[in-house]
């Protein structure tokens, strides 16, 4: 169903800028191909490359969030070993001798290592990264130890798993995944921990400035314990993890003085050999504040001693039972660090893909030389066609093919299927209206086999596959809809893609109802699409669809609809839930048209979908007084005030202040809704 079916009133004719995951993320990218040695790193003795010869993968130089991000204790957040070395181990004997060594390093495990003896416990000193290369990174059968002092440790991207003894409550062998007995700057993260003969985590001892974010814990008695300690000095902070078919600990936090705890989902499968005896527990002298987390099928989800504070807000209990309790007051996090709440009603989506190690975090490929196809209308190319060219393009194709397109205009249809990544199509001129693609059908045009194209099928230029690029060119579909007044299937495409890490840059698309259709492969898969520096023309949703895309220093152009009248929607995403939507940023949204006669989107529900959550946010941009002051609408009867619009520091004519049908961002809020945040582990080509 197109954003025309849905609507509530027929229309007659027929943007956004880049933000933060944090929750993520996001979903993240598919992995590159692992190289070994040279660019990648270096292995075990053969070490003698300095850290710019061997670049840090993908991930391995990201900071903290949480409380491991406050400065404290003599140490600046918690970065680990980015100013060191990076070298890439594949044995025990290289893991043990750079984890324990004085200097700082960034070690990427490359490979599966076995601990010899089972429990072994590597003793890792300050000032190290320790991550996994893609999802290949395991450490079996033991873990790491972080000591008394030990700070700037990141342990990242790694399964490790399988010190399992055969006893399930075992009292004798203290085989953890991680252990941390008085650390402090320490960042667990997207790491998957199962199976060990203790626990998994144990921070222990006054441990603090610790946050554990995105990681899968399960399969195990003893999940996740805090504590240790009659002092209560430790701040912690535990957000993004799936708990999933442990007993206790998840955690259990003793005598902690900030522990934060938030998007968690602690889940409990029905029928299975374990079952939970309690969820988050609040022991001893601890103040815990526990958000937008997501309790299934727990026993006592939320406990707490009669000592300790715990402020419960925003969770979800979906077929729990016994104690689910909160009382005293606790903290303002806010106070010590920015973070953005994920609706809790989301979180189980979001951490079924988010969690674990990530395919794309700890590789680095090195890109080989792109090849270039010439296009030109009067032959002098080696094509005269786009299409033509992209023909030729082989299937598969593991690098960057360049189409070059001469001045002028080319009216055709293109098509790039989805096994044909890499592809730029690029217009030469000098600018972007210099080279243009168009054409003219839409919805219910007839195709020549019979039928109508669509609203998909209309597109001028169509690109199913990861990692495109338009640059320095016009995409049109110059319909014309007086000339069909009457007839039905005015939405006419002049750009569509679904593929993921899509890449607009200097580049006009226009239309007029449903300009720029931006989907993804499927609803429960990613598509990430970043515009820079470009204009997107149109009147009706013209902006549309499910992919997370971010738009910046772009400016919206409204038109007006072939009878002269002025009315019309920017935005109309369908974001599916766990994802993000569309942010517009340091954008322009103005035109030719009358004032207050434009909203800037209204959440569809594709297929009358309500499991969708609709986004955009529109922030740091500039708004012509076309804009109305209630800028969001509802469509095809859903409300668009239970799906997620906002605004943050907009200016212009048709800017507005907070009210309930013009819902602001606060500062805190908006720290999440930044470019990096809806690209994730993506970071797109140079402009």
């Amino acid at each position: 169903m197109t954003p025309q079916q849905n609507r509530t009133a027929p229309a007659r004719h027929g943007r956004r800028r880049k933000g933060v995951v944090v929750g993520l993320p996001v979903a993240l990218a598919a992995a590159a191909g692992l190289a070994y040695g040279g660019a990648f790193g270096v292995f075990g003795d053969d070490a003698g490359a300095t850290a710019s010869a061997a670049p840090a993968p993908a991930g391995a130089t990201q900071a903290a969030d949480g409380f491991a991000s406050v400065d404290a204790l003599g140490q600046k957040g918690t970065y680990g070993g980015r100013e060191g070395r990076t070298v890439t181990v594949k044995t025990l004997a290289d893991l043990e001798k750079y984890a324990t060594a004085a200097e700082p390093y960034v070690i990427v495990v490359a490979g599966a290592i076995t601990m010899e003896p089972k429990g072994k416990e590597i003793k890792v000193a300050s000032d190290k990264t320790i991550v996994g290369a893609g999802t290949s990174g395991h450490i079996v059968g033991g873990g790491f130890f972080l000591g008394q002092g030990v700070h700037n440790v990141i342990i990242r991207n790694l399964t490790i798993r399988d010190a399992y003894m055969g006893t399930w409550n075992d009292k004798e062998h203290d085989f953890d995944a991680i252990q941390l007995d008085g650390a402090h700057h320490v960042w667990i993260d997207h790491n998957d921990l199962r199976h060990m003969a203790d626990g998994l985590i144990d921070s222990r001892k006054d441990t603090t400035y610790l946050t554990v974010s995105w990681n899968r814990l399960s399969n195990e008695n003893k999940a996740f314990g805090i504590g240790w300690t009659d002092n209560v000095t430790a701040d912690i902070t535990i957000h993004h993890n799936w708990i999933r078919e442990t007993e206790q600990r998840n955690p259990s936090t003793d005598n902690v003085a900030h522990a934060h705890l938030y998007n968690n989902y602690l889940q409990d499968d029905p029928g299975t050999d374990i079952t939970s005896s309690y969820g988050n527990y609040a022991r001893g002298r601890t103040k815990m504040v526990l958000e937008n987390s997501y309790f299934e099928g727990l026993r006592n989800p939320v406990t707490k001693d009669g000592t300790a504070s715990l402020v419960q807000r925003g969770n979800v209990f979906k077929s729990t039972t016994g104690r689910n309790e909160s009382g005293g007051t606790a903290f303002d996090p806010k106070k010590y660090y920015a973070y953005t709440l994920d609706p809790a009603a989301d979180v189980p989506a979001i951490l079924r893909r988010g969690t674990g190690p990530q395919a794309s975090v700890g590789t680095t490929t090195k890109a080989a030389a792109a090849t270039t196809l010439t296009v030109a209308r009067d032959g002098s190319g080696q094509y005269r066609t786009v299409q033509a060219a992209v023909d030729a393009v082989p299937a598969n194709n593991p690098s960057q093919v360049i189409v070059a397109v001469a001045p002028g205009t080319y009216r055709e249809t293109v098509r790039v299927p989805s096994n044909k990544p890499h592809v730029t199509i690029r217009g030469t001129g000098k600018h972007a209206a210099d080279t243009v693609i168009v054409e003219g059908h839409s919805a219910g045009t007839p195709k020549p086999g019979g039928g109508t194209y669509g609203t998909s099928g209309s597109a001028t230029l169509t690109a199913d596959a990861p990692d495109f690029e338009v640059r320095n060119l016009t995409v049109s579909n110059d319909f014309d809809e007086a000339a069909h007044r009457g007839e039905e299937g005015h939405q006419a495409v002049a750009l569509r893609t679904s593929g993921d890490r899509t890449f607009l840059n200097h580049v006009i698309v226009t239309g007029d109802q449903d300009t720029l259709e931006l989907e993804s492969p499927s609803k429960d898969r990613p598509a990430r699409v970043y515009v820079d520096n470009s204009y997107v023309v149109g009147n009706v949703d013209f902006v549309f669809g499910r992919a997370t895309a971010v738009f910046n220093r772009t400016t919206f152009t409204l038109k007006k609809r072939a009878d002269g009248t002025s009315a019309g929607f920017v935005t109309a995403p369908s974001t599916p839930a766990g994802f993000k939507g569309f942010l517009i940023t340091n954008s322009k949204v103005n035109g030719d048209v009358a004032a207050r006669s434009f909203y800037l989107g209204r959440n569809w529900h594709a297929g009358g979908d309500a499991t969708l959550r609709p986004q955009a946010v529109v922030r740091d941009s500039v708004l012509s007084d076309a804009v109305r002051t209630t800028p969001w609408t509802d469509m095809g009867g859903f409300s668009w005030k239970k799906d997620r619009f906002a605004e943050y520091r907009n200016s212009g004519a048709g800017s507005g202040a907070a009210s309930a049908d013009r819902p602001q961002l606060s500062d805190a809020a908006a720290a999440g809704h930044e470019i990096a945040d809806w690209l994730g582990d993506w970071t797109p080509p140079a402009s």
